[in-house]
This record gives structure tokens, sequence and C-alpha cells, in this order.
């Protein structure tokens, strides 16, 4: 094997997702990949520095990636399920894809594609001008005329400032009871971030903490906030900021920050950010196993999808649940009344990592929104590290059988929506 085929054959996964990340398509991103292999073959006699061969290669392959947007947007045929919808959501043109999308879809061609290359492509309009063969002041006069069309569509209506909804949540778990409903589930949009509750869009903020059981004291409590726009490799995302509260111990917790990128299809983790003694430990989407191990949710790190309804991979009767899925299902409908107030949710259970002993229960309501989180371990999950299985030392918490193997109840998390 040559230098070439065994650089490439390292840095091949790496540059696959980049691709894929940015050009949804699956026979598009072969393309763009096989002509990014080929332009890398061709220049890679003149690479002097042979370890900066990966950075090298992805900037090949963000190229290949933006002439075929370049093309796309050329002859007015991007269709917007292949822009990535971060840059929609967050660019200059709206906060929210949904509402862009429709708006985009329902201006007139010209205009569409005015927008996307001046907002999208962010090309100046000099630029506009020579690759549409159009006088520069023709650009300008679409692209006023195409900023009003588009705003007299668009429903937007600016967020309240930052610190407005926090609350305080109480140091013990508010009592709660969760009721079956007779009545069918529903299906749901559901835009939070994995495992942290928190919609990434601008302006939101969550607080929100976990409970242990069966005390009911709080362990720690999470204050979030979108902090502003981000960029990884090339993918737009939005940057979060997480500050951590602990109950007890003298340990201060590092500030931490993630880049998380919101379609209207899933949302995902880009990269995460953790501060200690003063340095910043970045890992991004493209570094294997150390980032995908932790932060990879979905097969390939697809994330989770937004839009949820009952698939049937599940089936759940009381306490027994049966069935394989790598993604969240809804299993059922329920009545949670907690804190005095009573929600009408759906139960998602996650069995991603049920091989690892791991299953959470999570109840979303017809807004999307976290009413009560619950996780579980697997009876002889993580034995080798406390000695004692889960049914010894939480023998007063609830149980659930998946797939014939008993799960404990472990903790539970509650949100500042609840409040």
């Amino acid at each position: 094997m040559d230098e070439f085929e065994e650089l490439l054959r390292r840095e091949k996964n790496a540059v696959e997702r980049f691709v894929r990340y940015r050009v949804p398509e699956k026979a598009d991103a072969e393309d763009i990949l096989q002509e990014t292999y080929l332009a890398a073959f061709r220049a890679f006699p003149k690479l002097r520095n042979k370890s900066a061969f990966k950075g090298w290669l992805l900037q090949i392959a963000r190229s290949k990636c933006n002439d075929w947007f370049r093309a796309k947007a050329r002859l007015a045929e991007l269709p917007l399920s292949s822009v990535p919808e971060t840059e929609l959501i967050y660019g200059p043109v709206g906060p929210t894809c949904a509402d862009v999308e429709d708006v985009m879809g329902r201006l007139e061609t010209r205009d569409r594609q005015i927008l996307y290359l001046y907002y999208w492509r962010e090309l100046p309009q000099t630029e506009i001008a020579r690759r549409l063969k159009i006088p520069l002041g023709t650009v300008k006069s679409r692209l006023y005329k195409a900023r009003l069309n588009f705003k007299e569509l668009y429903p937007y209506i600016a967020g309240k400032p930052k610190g407005e909804n926090m609350k305080k949540l109480p140091e013990l778990l508010p009592e709660y009871t969760v009721v079956p409903s007779n009545l069918p589930p529903f299906s749901v949009k559901w835009e939070e971030l994995p495992g942290w509750f928190l919609v990434p869009k601008p302006g939101e903020e969550l607080s929100w903490a976990m409970y242990d059981l069966p005390s009911r004291q709080y362990s720690n409590v999470y204050h979030m906030s979108v902090t502003g726009k981000a960029m990884v490799h090339g993918i737009d995302g939005v940057e979060v900021t997480v500050h951590d509260t602990a109950r007890v111990g003298p340990v201060r917790v590092p500030e931490r920050k993630f880049i998380v990128q919101l379609t209207d299809t899933h949302c995902r983790y880009l990269a995460t950010v953790r501060k200690e003694a003063g340095v910043s430990n970045y890992i991004t989407f493209l570094d294997g196993d150390a980032f995908l191990s932790v932060w990879g949710v979905g097969r390939d790190n697809c994330g989770n999808e937004t839009n949820l309804a009952p698939r049937g991979l599940l089936r759940r009767e009381g306490d027994a649940v049966a069935g394989h899925t790598e993604k969240p299902d809804i299993v059922g409908r329920y009545t949670v009344n907690i804190g005095g107030k009573s929600f009408d949710t759906v139960c998602v259970m996650d069995l991603e990592f049920e091989a690892k002993g791991i299953a959470t229960e999570q109840f979303l309501d017809k807004n999307g929104r976290t009413v009560l989180w619950r996780r579980y371990n697997r009876d002889d999950w993580a034995i080798d590290r406390y000695k004692i299985s889960w049914t010894e030392q939480l023998p007063d918490n609830g149980r659930l059988t998946i797939n014939g193997k008993t799960f404990v109840h472990w903790y539970d998390c509650v949100t500042d929506y609840i409040l």
C-alpha cells in the first residue's frame, strides 16, 4: 500500500462524516467524495507536509461541497431539503427552520435564489452579479424586493430577554403521579437537546435538576442558555453554555459548552468544549470514538428525530417492555400530575443503550417539552464498580422488566418548564 492510500485509509471516515453532514442526499455525497479523492490523489505529490494530510483533505472536501452548492444555486434548483437547515434557522433570514422553509418555498424562484446566495452562501453583491450575469443595480433591487417579500410572509416574533424565564427549582422533587390514559398516543415535534432538555434556538434558556431516589433530594442543578451562533468544520449550529451547581462537594464544576445542530428533522451534537485549569478542550464529531462514544446519538450520530410518532417497535404493558430499536419510541399516553399541575403526555422510551444496561423514560407534552425524565439501570449495571446489584442498593425503588431483564429506577429529572 503506497503512502497516499495509507493516509486516506486513516482519514476516510472523517471525510465521509464531514461530507454527509453537509450534503444529506446519499448519491450527491458519494459523487462529492469520489471527486474529493480524485482531486487529492492528483495533488498529493505537491503536499509537502504529510502530517497535515487530514486538514488538507478536509479542505478539498469543503471546496467540492461548495462547488456543489454553487452549481445548484446557479441553476435555482437547490431544494430546501438540501440546505443544512441550521443555516436557515440561525442565519439572518430567521430563527426557526419550519417557518423559514415554509416561507422560502412560497417565494418566487428568483427571490429564493438571491436570498440563498446572499445570506446562506454569504456572497458579496458583486459576486452575485457576476454569477447571475446581471447588473449590480439589478442585484440590489432584487435583494431589496426579496427581503420585503420574505418579511411579509414570515411570522417571527422576537423572544424575551435572557434571564427573564429562569425559575428556581425546588430542593426536593415535587410529588407526582403517572396515570395511564385510554386515549391513543399523539405525535409530537420534539426539538430538545438529547439528554439536556433545552431547545437549541436563539434566546432559549432553561434550568433543570437531577433528583436522587428515594431521598428526592436534588444532586445537581444545570442552568443552560443559547449563547450564540457557532460553526464546526463548516457546519453551522448554536453554542449552548451550561453552568452546573452541585448540592454538595468542594469541587467547582467547570463550565461546559456544546455546539449543537437543530434541523427540521434531527437534533444532534457537533462538538463539546470543556474548560479546566484555563485550558479549553474541543472534541468534535470528526474525532471518532472520543466524541461518538459519549456524545453520539443515533446511527452515525444522526441525532434524535424531531418528528416523533408511535412506531410500534416497543410494546409496553404495565411495567413490562418488549422490543428492540436504536431510536426512541412512543409507548403510550399518560397523565402526569406534578407540583399541583396536570400534563397530558406521551411516554418516550429510549433503549439505545439497553445493551449497556441503561434505559430511560421521557414524558413529553403536546408542545414537545419534557415534563418528567426517569433513568433506569439494569440490575447488574456497573457491577464491577459498585460491587452490589441495583435491586439490593435501591430495594424500594420502582422496577421495569425490559425484554425479560430487571431494570431499577435510579433518579429523576425535571425542568423549570413545569413550574
